[in-house]
């Protein structure tokens, strides 16, 4: 069964997926994880898929997260039934995982998902020690922040060295931009030891980022005090970028940022399931930084935070190839919102999973996020402004 036939989208029902409104980072567009219905023509017969990596693009581009199977492989076998060379209707309604049963229907070979090598004890990338398997005192790897004040505005360099003074315990403190001087100000108030995972958002501005980070750089610290810079976030699971377009936009960014002085790592963030359906992704950074999160999983409690997401690593790191170290750029879960199935948030719930994510894959996890982001919408399942781990909410 050719590619091109497994995925001809005619008709779609109804997939839409939820744009940003603010043009500051918005965890709401990016983790679309709803149970879909939609209707996919699949001509069977002319020849077979060899690999995971084409069965998973049913799912590919409706930024699907991998969760727990919604169908099981007998069903979707009965629904792709066997009429040589004859299209045929398949409605299937799924959260992403159902990328693994598609696949073991067209191919036979598919692996297992239990973690190995990649959770932990995988190698570090000889060029760099950014993707290192190092746990700070936190039991993390480190955490994201938003400079952002409730109504939106930017935060000042006293409320940043504030919010940082509980930080301190993280080696990385990851943010997502460039604009209200946030890189100067972090630069300003981290820790000595703490190292900056820096971003840059539009990538229409890679150039002006870069000098920003560079004067930021200069007059505040040095390319030592960066773990990494993101060129983009979660463009491919959004639907804004192609692999080939992450691939131009980081060959611009490195380049600029090599002519600034920097010769850290370079990457490109992306939801894991976007990297598994897209391998293209794995070539372009220089570690594999992608953002995983169980509470849209919908059948993920919890205490099972830890082990799901230490088996979204190593399904990134089969699909590219076990060949690049994985880092988890976001993980969290929401103090408040709506249930989603098996995930139900709270505080307490919020503790758990955190706890969760440390035992099994804290040294590879950068949390999602240090404080509630009251200026963002709340989102489909009004979770959106919760996530903040030291927030009293």
């Amino acid at each position: 069964m050719r590619v091109s036939n497994l995925v001809r989208l005619v008709p779609l029902l109804s997939v839409v997926l939820a744009l940003p409104t603010n043009p500051k980072y918005l965890h709401e567009h990016k983790d679309k994880r709803d149970i879909v219905t939609k209707v996919v023509y699949v001509t069977v017969g002319e020849e077979e898929a060899t690999s995971t990596s084409q069965a998973v693009l049913l799912n590919g581009q409706f930024g699907l997260e991998a969760g727990n199977n919604q169908r099981t492989t007998t069903t979707l076998q009965q629904e792709i039934t066997s009429s040589t060379n004859t299209e045929i209707p398949v409605s299937i309604t799924t959260t992403a995982n159902s990328i693994s049963a598609a696949a073991a229907i067209i191919d036979s070979t598919t692996t297992s998902t239990t973690p190995t090598s990649a959770v932990v004890t995988s190698t570090s990338p000889a060029s760099s020690s950014s993707a290192s398997s190092s746990v700070s005192d936190a039991g993390a790897k480190g955490i994201s922040y938003s400079p952002y004040s409730n109504s939106g505005g930017c935060k000042s360099l006293s409320e940043i060295k504030s919010d940082l003074s509980i930080l301190s315990n993280y080696d990385v403190i990851r943010i997502y931009g460039v604009d209200c001087d946030q890189v100067a100000n972090l630069l300003q108030a981290k820790a000595s030891s703490q190292k900056l995972f820096l971003g840059i958002y539009y990538m229409d501005q890679i150039q002006a980022g870069v000098e920003t980070i560079q004067a930021a750089v200069s007059s505040y610290g040095s390319w030592d005090d960066i773990y990494t810079v993101s060129i983009g976030n979660e463009l491919v699971n959004a639907g804004e970028a192609t692999p080939s377009q992450i691939k131009q936009y980081i060959d611009t960014g490195r380049s600029a940022l090599t002519s600034a002085g920097y010769t850290g790592p370079v990457v490109s963030v992306d939801t894991f399931v976007a990297v598994i359906n897209n391998p293209d992704l794995c070539n372009y950074s220089d570690y594999i930084a992608v953002n995983a999160h169980a509470y849209f999983d919908y059948n993920t409690a919890a205490a099972d935070a830890g082990t799901w997401l230490a088996t979204q690593i190593d399904n990134v790191y089969k699909a590219c190839g076990s060949s690049k170290n994985v880092l988890i750029t976001e993980s969290g879960w929401p103090s408040k919102g709506d249930t989603y199935g098996a995930a139900i948030p709270s505080k307490a719930n919020q503790e758990t999973a955190i706890a969760a994510i440390k035992e099994k894959c804290g040294s590879q996890t950068l949390l999602f996020t240090a404080y509630n982001d009251y200026w963002k919408s709340p989102g489909q399942y009004g979770v959106e402004q919760y996530w903040g781990i030291y927030s009293s909410e």
